[in-house]
């Protein structure tokens, strides 16, 4: 390996480095952050339910009574009086692949169920599970007084199957005027993971404060632990959202606690790692969102977040506003199918290394999902991909062991260079060129196809962790590869390293240090940086990629064991060195017509030599 190909895969290596720390550096400002949380978190707590009438007289009669309570007997739900006891009634609505039971309390879902997902311990998949969860309209009781819908009692209908197999189901909030009411109609079709929500009020303008012109739509949602590694679910615990121009944004829990999303939205997400919980404005577009979030300190919850989302409400005395609720996984090919970027919500490339979403989606994401169509072991999968992709880049491949063999035949000639010239920097750079020149050799032949390589790599580093198809999919140790194969876990943490050993990075780091020993003799030896670093890079990436998933690690390992392959063969078998070396000479014979820039580049070149002698 030459000294440009060693450059080349130190400035790929870096890079590379630099990506995996800008993704991981999100957690830096969650323990300043704490504070101010928990106190956005104590603002947003739901209001204490009230259950039923027998609740209410038990606590009249002895405890003290909860701000609910009291509102209760003080008249403060006004309009809504007759809707603030009841007793609890659930109602399920499902289909081939979620399973959603309703309450009649707050008229709203008490628990979502994905039927054809599990936790990575084998338990049922909950996207809302919990009294956290709510979804609720902000209803007024009287002209000053404000209540949330998820505190009241709904009338339940009948749940009616429609044309298409579609079931239905509407909850209505009464007044005490029959002509003024609030109603929630959940639809789900077969099949699928939408949920039609349409809010209807009817008659509410005339409780309504007379300039409002909006209703707000408070959804509170917990993101409960459900893969095996807590530390990167959060880091993919993220809040996307798309504006009216099709801008879409981030930002990740447990790095912001709040954001002001003043411009009309057409959706608001809340993602988790492999699933996401979606507010789609289905006509209207929302008028804007206030978000709070959370990071509470507990083993099992992931991240909270409580959204207020304003909708235009244009005071009809009969008004709907129709929204999709999307209760899912984060499949690409699922989420693009909406067509509103929704798929946008997959980490495929992000900061400077925005541009390989475009490798994945054109290259990486068809390919995989070919060779799924018809193969059903993921690990087959991979090392198929990474043949393709090897073939895929092995004119570039080629050309750099090409390259390497060019300089291997002209090192002696180097060194002589070197020693003629000594200190001299300066003159050994301009004699070094020329001699390049002379012999047609390309002194970046070796540098150009490692930074050529450099989107695929990041490609595989998005791609890998971000593919729910790879979620709970074993290949030989690995249980699931979608994160880390663990060997042994250890009953301490070692510092930049981890609490457990991944095989699969160990094998990659061993075949890195394997290639960087292979090509030893084509480093400048003298040169301790030339010398050493390729033995050290491996052993930097191995604490990071301890924790990254099995598949990524494995696709890494077995690209490491094709190259070993391929130089071997390429070097015994294909490149003749005595012929290039023949080449050479046979181009050093020939005149070389020097164009203006290279007439240029020889006089800088002179000119600074020039001035070097002149100081010595």
């Amino acid at each position: 390996m030459d000294r440009n190909s060693v450059i080349g895969f130190l400035l790929l290596g870096v890079l590379l480095v630099g990506y995996i720390f800008y993704n991981q550096k999100q957690q830096a400002g969650a323990a300043r952050e704490k504070a101010r949380q928990d106190s956005i978190a104590e603002l947003n707590k739901p209001k204490t339910p009230v259950t039923d009438t027998a609740s209410l007289a038990a606590a009249a009669a002895g405890g003290p009574l909860d701000s609910a309570h009291q509102a209760l007997l003080s008249g403060e739900f006004g309009v809504f009086a007759t809707a603030a006891t009841g007793n609890v009634q659930n109602t399920v609505l499902e289909n081939d692949v979620v399973k959603i039971t309703f309450s009649n309390k707050g008229g709203q879902p008490s628990t979502v169920q994905l039927k054809d997902y599990k936790t990575y311990d084998g338990a049922p998949l909950m996207l809302v599970q919990g009294s956290f969860n709510r979804l609720s309209v902000e209803v007024p009781a009287s002209l000053t007084k404000v209540l949330n819908s998820a505190d009241l009692f709904f009338t339940a209908g009948q749940p009616q199957e429609l044309a298409g197999g579609v079931k239905s189901i509407a909850y209505r909030l009464n007044t005490n005027n029959p002509a003024s009411y609030l109603e929630f109609i959940y639809s789900l079709k077969p099949g699928s993971y939408v949920v039609d929500y349409t809010i209807h009020a009817v008659g509410l303008q005339n409780i309504l404060p007379g300039n409002q012109n909006y209703l707000n739509l408070q959804w509170n949602a917990q993101d409960d632990k459900q893969e095996h590694d807590m530390q990167n679910e959060r880091l993919n615990n993220q809040v996307h959202y798309m504006f009216e121009h099709d801008k879409h944004d981030y930002f990740t829990l447990n790095r912001t606690s709040h954001e002001k999303l003043e411009n009309k939205l057409k959706w608001v997400s809340v993602k988790q790692q492999f699933f996401s919980t979606t507010l789609i404005a289905k006509n209207e577009l929302f008028n804007n969102a206030d978000v709070n979030t959370k990071v509470p300190e507990s083993p099992n919850i992931v991240g909270q977040t409580f959204t207020t989302i304003q909708i235009p409400y244009n005071r009809a005395n009969d008004y709907s506003f129709p929204v999709e609720i999307y209760y899912g996984p984060n499949h690409y090919k699922t989420l693009k199918s909406f067509d509103i970027g929704l798929q946008k919500i997959i980490p495929l490339g992000t900061g400077i290394f925005a541009f390989v979403k475009y490798v994945n989606i054109g290259i990486i994401i068809p390919v995989f999902n070919f060779l799924s169509g018809f193969i059903k072991n993921y690990g087959i999968i991979i090392i198929l991909l990474t043949i393709f992709i090897r073939l895929l880049i092995a004119p570039f491949t080629y050309q750099s062991y090409v390259s390497q063999a060019k300089m291997k035949v002209l090192k002696p000639e180097i060194d002589e260079l070197k020693a003629k010239f000594g200190d001299d920097q300066q003159g050994f750079g301009v004699e070094q060129m020329k001699l390049f020149k002379s012999a047609g050799v390309n002194p970046l032949g070796g540098c150009l196809p490692a930074l050529l390589q450099l989107p695929i790599l990041v490609a595989m580093y998005s791609f890998f962790p971000s593919s729910i198809e790879l979620r709970q999919e074993s290949f030989l140790w690995a249980k699931d590869l979608s994160t880390y194969d663990s060997i042994l876990n250890l009953p301490f943490n070692i510092p930049f390293y981890g609490n457990h050993v991944s095989l699969f990075t160990i094998l990659m780091t061993i075949t890195s240090l394997i290639l960087a020993f292979y090509n030893r003799g084509m480093t400048d030896q003298s040169n301790p940086v030339m010398k050493y670093m390729p033995y050290i890079m491996p052993i930097m990436l191995l604490g990071i990629f301890n924790r990254l998933a099995a598949a990524l690690t494995f696709y890494y390992f077995l690209s490491n064991v094709i190259s070993i392959l391929l130089q071997w063969v390429i070097q015994k078998f294909i490149i003749n060195h005595d012929k290039i070396h023949a080449q050479i000479q046979e181009n050093k014979k020939k005149p070389k017509s020097k164009s203006k820039w290279q007439e240029r580049l020889e006089e800088v070149q002179k000119r600074q030599q020039e001035i070097q002698q002149k100081k010595k």
